[in-house]
């Protein structure tokens, strides 16, 4: 089976991506390999398969063939190829030290592959210093390392990057192709990969986790429910309150299985037997794994957040289009007689206008603004009023 095999909605960046692999091959025989180079950038919204991409790319080019080995994408599929080097981070930023050691791991020789390769998710998260120090290790890359960089938008990284680099940039994928990869990877009934795919408009990740997970459906659904119940500022502080909880709900329900997986792991290594008290020497240990913890369960807080204000445009969009009687298909249509309610409970030009503080709040928090705030800010925009209360009053 083909390392592409998997990837969805992104034929031509496959082809490109499959072209580079059969030139890298060629120039290993001895022919000239234009398609290849040794600096890429992946772009694309969040859940169009960026990373997943990446590390099929890698596959291929480490397996020395373009659609790769068994062997090869097993070991790159589990993180343990010696060839394979990924930058990632649990925190909200990638700094300098983060990739001091896979910039000295760079230039090593290739041990069993045909090239050593590094991947940087999530490189956006870089800051300006981390991004200069790594500029001349994309300049220069030894002959057979390559270098791919994954980032939401090219105005993520500094220019200097951006002109060392081949971009290439991927589209969203469709819905019907999201849920054909559901039904087809994971089994799932056609009818719930199709309302997963919508729901988490076409981002795969979303879209496996809605559709395998009763409790993220469930968390999404009361999302929605309880900003169409807002009637006043009062409402608008509890409903962030409760935002809040739920995203730390999620949070927890993702990060408290590979949390204990992680600390059971690290004991083994160290060699301490279940249940045995852990020596004062190794205590260190585990006190550094606690805190990459704690800061992955900041961002991993962050992220649901996040997400939360994401399907909160959605539901709002909908809004919208019900407002203006446009015949283009809903992403909630489940919710389909709440909206109604809210579009005729205001003018278009509010339901605009509580997109518009959507985006500012995602801003805000971004720039580390307190989420609860944030929240209760976006929420005053969102209160609707049925007209027979605005009549009351």
């Amino acid at each position: 089976m083909s390392v592409w095999s998997e990837l969805t909605g992104q034929d031509a960046a496959i082809a490109l991506f499959r072209a580079a692999a059969e030139s890298a091959e060629a120039g290993a025989a001895g022919s000239s390999a234009q398609q290849m180079t040794h600096s890429w950038l992946v772009t694309g919204p969040p859940g169009s398969g960026r990373s997943n991409l990446a590390y099929a790319f890698a596959t291929a080019l480490i397996s020395g063939t373009a659609d790769g080995d068994a062997r090869t994408q097993a070991q790159v599929d589990a993180r343990s190829h010696p060839d394979l080097h990924v930058l990632a981070t649990e925190g909200v930023i990638i700094k300098r030290d983060d990739v001091r050691d896979i910039v000295r791991r760079s230039h090593y020789a290739p041990s069993i592959g045909r090239h050593r390769v590094i991947i940087v998710e999530d490189a956006d998260r870089m800051t300006e210093q981390t991004s200069n120090f790594l500029l001349k290790e994309l300049e220069e890359p030894p002959e057979r390392t390559v270098w791919i960089l994954c980032a939401p938008s090219e105005a993520d990284l500094i220019p200097t990057i951006r002109s060392r680099v081949r971009s290439v940039r991927l589209q969203v994928p469709s819905i019907a192709d999201v849920a054909a990869l559901l039904e087809r990877r994971d089994g799932v009934d056609p009818v719930l990969a199709e309302r997963a795919a919508r729901e988490s408009q076409s981002h795969i990740g979303m879209a496996h986790r809605l559709a395998t997970n009763e409790e993220a459906r469930r968390r999404r659904s009361e999302t929605l429910e309880l900003a169409l119940a807002v009637r006043s500022a009062s409402g608008a502080v509890t409903t962030a309150a409760r935002f809040i909880e739920i995203a730390g709900e999620d949070a927890k329900a993702i990060g408290e299985l590979r949390d204990a997986e992680e600390r059971a792991s690290a004991l083994h290594s160290l060699g301490v037997a279940p249940g045995q008290a852990v020596p004062n020497a190794l205590r260190p240990q585990l006190k550094a794994l606690e805190d990459d913890q704690k800061r992955r369960a900041t961002r991993s807080l962050r992220d649901g957040i996040d997400r939360i204000l994401v399907d909160l445009a959605s539901l709002y969009r909908d809004i919208l289009l019900i407002q203006l009687h446009a015949d283009v298909p809903l992403v909630n249509r489940e919710l389909e007689a709440g909206m109604q309610r809210a579009a005729a409970s205001a003018a278009p030009a509010r339901t605009l206008a509580t997109l518009d503080a959507i985006q500012q709040a995602r801003t805000r928090i971004d720039g580390n603004v307190s989420p609860a705030l944030a929240l209760e800010a976006m929420l005053v925009s969102a209160i609707r009023r049925p007209s027979t209360e605005r009549g009351a009053a």
